[in-house]
């Protein structure tokens, strides 16, 4: 193999990362604005962060690991 890094492909993925990496940074900060909406308009941000995860998960799957919480809960005494 003459060349074993070709640097224009290196560069363009190189620069496609890159740019990639941006647009993730704006949304995060998209994302945190819109946190702060809420909060500001008296939403609890750290409940609200948990409905967004468990709204992204199967919902058998959410309802089989509730199901288990609550029986392991029930065997050490808490009863939800």
């Amino acid at each position: 193999m003459d060349d074993p890094v070709a640097g224009d492909q290196l560069l363009s993925i190189v620069q496609r990362i890159e740019r990639l990496e941006e647009e993730k940074k704006t949304i995060s900060d998209d994302i945190k604005e819109v946190y702060s909406e809420a909060k500001a308009n008296g939403y609890d941000v750290k409940v609200l962060r948990k409905v967004i995860a468990l709204r992204k998960r199967d919902l058998e799957e959410r309802k089989e690991e509730e199901a288990i919480l609550d029986l392991y809960l029930q065997a050490v005494g808490e009863t939800p």
